[in-house]
């Protein structure tokens, strides 16, 4: 019977990084690391659109649409792209779905991984620094088309208050003050989110003017998926707070989502903001 214990680097303390650590011991298995043929790559697999964040008086909320593309092709209608990075933060994706995916997973093992061995969580701005290297290191993929441009907000329990980040595909951070969105139809929804968006929103109006948001995008941007009243499929929707991060469950989303579209068959452009 062969030696079945784990290699001694396993067991030796070293480097927080869970990525730095994976890259030593077995590279091949960082999306990253894996050989892509030469040529554009970015027509070959679902693409993901729209993500969108705001913050509000005591945290912010993240919400994505459902819809995934490959060309002119509906590739997917109910995929998830919003996903919790730890217990205060999120994060949403935008460009090539499975790699995307994939480099979400590492972001969540590297923060747990960091945790196990300080003993204490990151900063939300190392987090958004650690996801920030993620991107970096995709840059040769992005450069073939399979490029990842995430969004990530979370509550900084230091500041007492929720922050946003937005990144290119360099790895460049951006922290993004109020309001942001990134995907496709990202131009239609943060021109949705100027005209809705005040800096006094509670929870339920923060979570409406991002849907509103997601509906305008959806209305001008054929990459992004409205709500769908037929198979009721709605926008996942994420709230991070001073007592955690929580998917707000689909029935509560489907009930807003439904006011909106009740008052956009009298108002198809939907809410206007009051001029001063």
């Amino acid at each position: 019977m062969g030696d079945s214990r784990l290699p001694t680097s396993f067991m030796t303390p070293g480097t927080s990084s869970f990525a730095d650590f994976l890259g030593a011991e077995a590279p091949d298995l960082l999306p990253s690391r894996r050989a892509v043929p030469a040529g554009a790559a970015g027509d070959l697999a679902p693409h993901g659109t729209t993500i969108v964040a705001a913050t509000f008086d005591g945290g912010v909320v993240m919400a994505g649409d459902r819809r995934a593309t490959m060309g002119n092709i509906i590739a997917q209608r109910d995929i998830q792209k919003v996903f919790p990075a730890d217990e205060y933060s999120v994060v949403g994706i935008a460009g090539t779905a499975g790699l995307a995916v994939e480099m979400v997973r590492l972001f969540q093992t590297e923060l747990e991984h960091y945790e196990k061995i300080e003993g204490t969580t990151l900063s939300m701005d190392g987090k958004a620094n650690r996801l920030a290297a993620l991107i970096r290191a995709n840059l040769g993929m992005a450069m073939q088309g399979l490029a990842v441009v995430p969004l990530f907000a979370g509550y900084d329990l230091t500041a007492d208050q929720g922050r946003i980040f937005s990144y290119d595909v360099t790895g460049g951070r951006y922290e993004e003050t109020a309001f942001h969105s990134v995907g496709s139809g990202s131009l239609f929804a943060r021109g949705s989110l100027k005209k809705l968006y005040r800096d006094d929103f509670d929870v339920e109006e923060a979570v409406t003017a991002i849907v509103q948001a997601l509906y305008d995008a959806a209305d001008d941007d054929s990459a992004t998926g409205g709500p769908d009243i037929t198979r009721r499929i709605f926008p996942v929707v994420h709230v991070i707070t001073a007592d955690g991060g929580r998917r707000m469950p689909d029935d509560e989303v489907a009930a807003i989502a439904d006011r909106i579209l009740a008052s956009r068959m009298e108002r198809p452009d939907g809410p206007a903001a009051a001029l001063t």
